[in-house]
């Protein structure tokens, strides 16, 4: 479902520009809008526009879907509380981030955050690129940032994702393993209550990361290629 909303609201705000209804003008994060004339809406629409229906607009929400999906479905099945909180988290930093770089859109950066997230807890798939490059899942993100600097892009962008996927994923998968370490980041009760249900099938087998003691790195957990 948050695979489904989140990507359902980019298209309607896409089509939306596309019919001239609205204007990116309106969209674009600015930190003076937003905080001084109270345009609070920014905060969520710099995350809903990729740019004018094309290739680089369908390149993000094919990407975009896919790794969503596959997380929801995967190490947050069951867990869409977690999940939502991941969103929250990731989309925070990146606007603590935006304040000192010069980005007006993050949806594609929070794309690569989701595409991070993803590769690193599934560090066995063996990804092939356009038929061009096969290598391992971790490699994906700076596959993606070299794709984006081919095709004369900014690699701020990629580099901001990767980033903010590096920090949720240390502080979520590594640090609490650590000797030492613990959980620092914990889902607010209240995103629990609205989002979770119990579990229908008394059979689930949960998996591997999220048993006790955090992700099993021996086991390779293949959800695609």
């Amino acid at each position: 479902p948050v695979t489904r909303a989140y990507t359902t609201a980019c298209v309607l705000t896409t089509a939306a520009v596309q019919l001239e209804l609205i204007t990116p003008f309106q969209l674009y994060f600015n930190p003076e809008l937003i905080f001084r004339h109270f345009q609070i809406w920014r905060l969520i629409t710099n995350y809903l526009f990729f740019g004018p229906v094309g290739f680089n607009f369908l390149f993000n929400m094919i990407f975009l879907y896919r790794y969503c999906r596959m997380l929801e479905e995967g190490s947050f099945r069951g867990r869409t509380a977690d999940f939502v909180f991941m969103f929250l988290f990731g989309g925070l930093l990146m606007t603590l981030f935006g304040l000192f770089v010069n980005l007006v859109f993050l949806g594609q950066a929070f794309t690569i955050m989701l595409v991070y997230v993803w590769s690193r807890r599934n560090p066995y798939v063996r990804m092939n690129f356009f038929g061009l490059l096969v290598f391992q899942a971790p490699f994906l993100p700076w596959v993606l940032m070299g794709f984006s600097l081919l095709l004369g892009n900014s690699i701020i962008v990629d580099l901001l994702g990767i980033a903010v996927g590096h920090i949720y994923f240390f502080l979520e998968d590594v640090f609490p393993n650590q000797p030492g370490g613990g959980r620092l980041l914990r889902t607010p009760s209240v995103l629990k209550a609205i989002f979770d249900t119990p579990e229908d099938d008394p059979n689930y087998n949960p998996l591997p990361e999220e048993r006790p003691g955090g992700f099993a790195w021996g086991e390779g957990q293949r959800l695609g290629g």
